[in-house]
């Protein structure tokens, strides 16, 4: 079951404060929702979601059938601008902000 929805910003900010990601793609904020799906919000205001649902639940998931676990897949955090998970999984942000600012989502597939 999903704990409650937190958003977390980008935590690299407290470590390197003088480092700001400007990229209008680089991520500012990432919210785990259910059913492996992310809420996040770009440098540039751009708001979104990312559907993971379908990846994950894949035989084709590869390292990425470790997010089937919902303790870990809430664990989502930025760091320097990228969408990532402690066990060193990420995902590209600048795919990413193509398709939510062309579709207001990314659907992302096996």
């Amino acid at each position: 079951m999903h704990s409650e929805a937190i958003a977390k910003e980008d935590r690299a900010a407290s470590v390197t404060p003088a480092i700001r990601p400007s990229a209008p793609w680089r991520v500012r904020e990432v919210t785990a929702l259910p059913n492996h799906r992310l809420s996040v919000r770009f440098v540039d205001g751009l708001t979104g979601t990312v559907d993971l649902s379908t990846l994950i639940a894949s035989s084709r998931a590869g390292v990425f059938a470790r997010l089937r676990d919902p303790e870990l897949f809430d664990q989502v955090y930025v760091e320097h601008g990228a969408v990532m998970w402690p066990c060193e999984l990420d995902l590209a942000p600048d795919a990413m902000h193509a398709a939510i600012k062309r579709f207001g989502e990314w659907k992302v597939a096996p």
